[in-house]
């Protein structure tokens, strides 16, 4: 949902009218778009959730939503409709399509989302927020990166301060699902540093809450000056002023350490759809800007080693930062936004 409220915010910016169409689900994550956005409902549904009578009624809920957005566009034509993914987005997608409507779709992760990889042929236009981006044969995309918050914005390309013999941080963030390996692994791979780096280090990690007791333990039998929270609600100031943040490889956390250029360590959720995380994690190891380590070699004594070298070469963390940077869009909200004035001056083919 927040690459498509940028996009809203921007667009209002522009002078445009702009509606959300979305199910109930989605409609509930939908708090911080601007008020000017008027959020319309219609049906849509998954086969991935529900029994077998829900999974029965899926065709129709689906049916049902596109011939509401269908009605929807006759009486109120948009000059463009953006999908960004998910279910939800299937039944304006197919109004769209089916009307004549100028499209166009934007895919945040590495790899095409499977609603997006049935429309990639159907619509005018391909935005991706990661590169590379697998496509299937004969699609073209445009690398527009994702979208990020305000906060991350305001520090973008903050200056970056590499390691050394004064204090440190690290920031290990998991993101809502899967971080429970970083739990298990970090706080023993930290105690493992010598002593010279451990010194100096300080660590916020954000752990599950049935987590926290045992990594607070762990980081305390260490020595380990650690702050441990289920959430932090000031990533992008932690992001702006540490010197390496160990992390998952989700498309929003790929592109906050781009945008703001940090050194980085990732280690992609094997369970992601279509190993979509690893795919993520590319845009910043193909530039050296990262060390990736799969779920199945991400041990205490391996990441013991990446930390170390890291830490006590400040070049090489600069250089890391830097290619961070340069790897990152923060103007990708306005490159959406030029996307769609553009598709929307054009005839649809």
């Amino acid at each position: 949902m927040f690459p498509a409220q940028a996009l809203a915010e921007a667009m209002l910016a522009r002078g445009w009218r702009v509606k959300l169409s979305t199910d109930a689900r989605g409609a509930r994550y939908a708090g911080g778009f601007p008020d000017a956005v008027r959020i319309e409902q219609i049906s849509a549904a998954t086969f991935a959730r529900g029994g077998l009578a829900d999974k029965i009624m899926v065709p129709l809920k689906l049916a049902a939503g596109v011939l509401a957005a269908g009605f929807s566009m006759l009486t109120d034509r948009p000059r463009v409709v953006v999908g960004f993914g998910g279910y939800p987005s299937i039944p304006a997608l197919s109004a769209a399509w089916a009307l004549r409507v100028p499209r166009m779709i934007h895919e945040q992760n590495g790899v095409l989302g499977r609603v997006n990889q049935i429309f990639a042929r159907r619509v005018n236009l391909l935005a991706c927020g990661t590169w590379p981006t697998s496509m299937p044969e004969g699609i073209t995309a445009e690398f527009t990166g994702n979208p990020v918050r305000a906060a991350v914005l305001e520090r973008a390309g903050a200056g970056y301060i590499p390691p050394g013999d004064y204090p440190m941080d690290l920031l290990v963030i998991g993101g809502s699902q899967g971080a429970r390996i970083l739990s298990d692994v970090v706080p023993q791979a930290i105690a493992a540093l010598p002593e010279a780096i451990k010194r100096n280090l300080g660590v916020a990690h954000q752990a599950r809450e049935e987590d926290i007791a045992r990594v607070v333990a762990a980081y305390e039998a260490g020595g380990i000056d650690a702050e441990i929270a289920p959430f932090f609600n000031d990533i992008p100031r932690r992001l702006s002023e540490c010197q390496l943040v160990v992390s998952r490889a989700g498309a929003s956390s790929v592109a906050d350490i781009s945008v703001i250029g940090r050194p980085a360590i990732l280690v992609p959720y094997a369970a992601a759809a279509a190993n979509h995380q690893a795919a993520n994690a590319k845009m910043l190891s193909s530039v050296d800007a990262a060390v990736i380590f799969p779920e199945a070699h991400f041990t205490a004594a391996a990441l013991t080693e990446c930390l170390e070298s890291i830490l006590t070469n400040p070049k090489a963390a600069q250089a890391m930062a830097q290619a961070a940077l340069s790897a990152g869009r923060a103007d990708a909200t306005e490159r959406l936004a030029e996307m769609v004035e553009a598709l929307a001056r054009k005839e649809t083919p």
